[in-house]
């Protein structure tokens, strides 16, 4: 089977902010100390429209992880560039699909209207700092204690 992509509907959001709230407790990946609700995320899903899609991931029907696109910063300057958040169901990890969900998103950036991808990792997050350096983003900085995840 092979993965499939799509733009995200109200109908996935409850997968998605599950999927979200399983990657709280490991402090590797979001700055959130405890789950989230879908009605917290209702206006961060509305959103993503337009040049800012909100993308899922599924195989056979099952939805297995997630891709955003924010706005950086929001203000005009920025607007050709964007933040990106992987976020992967723990069944699906370490099997190329953040690779797969990450190459999608850097081939759709010019019809999206972006130049510039950039995401915010923990450095202590080596798997996903790996990944996005295997396919060619450049670290920019180092913010050290800015996060106080304990």
């Amino acid at each position: 089977m092979t993965w499939q992509h799509r733009a995200a509907t109200a109908a996935d959001l409850e997968q998605i902010v599950a999927i979200y709230n399983s990657t709280i407790a490991s402090r590797q990946v979001t700055a959130d100390l405890e789950p989230v609700s879908v009605a917290s995320r209702q206006q961060w899903f509305a959103e993503h429209q337009g040049t800012r899609p909100l993308w899922v991931v599924e195989q056979g029907g099952q939805l297995l992880g997630w891709l955003s696109f924010s706005s950086f910063y929001g203000r005009p300057a920025y607007a050709r560039s964007a933040e990106i958040s992987i976020y992967l169901a723990a069944s699906a990890r370490g099997q190329g699909l953040g690779r797969y969900l990450l190459e999608q998103a850097i081939a759709a950036a010019p019809t999206l209207g972006l130049d510039n991808l950039l995401g915010f990792i923990f450095a202590h997050n080596e798997a996903s700092v790996g990944l996005f350096e295997r396919l060619g983003f450049q670290r920019w900085g180092h913010l050290p204690r800015v996060a106080v995840l304990d």
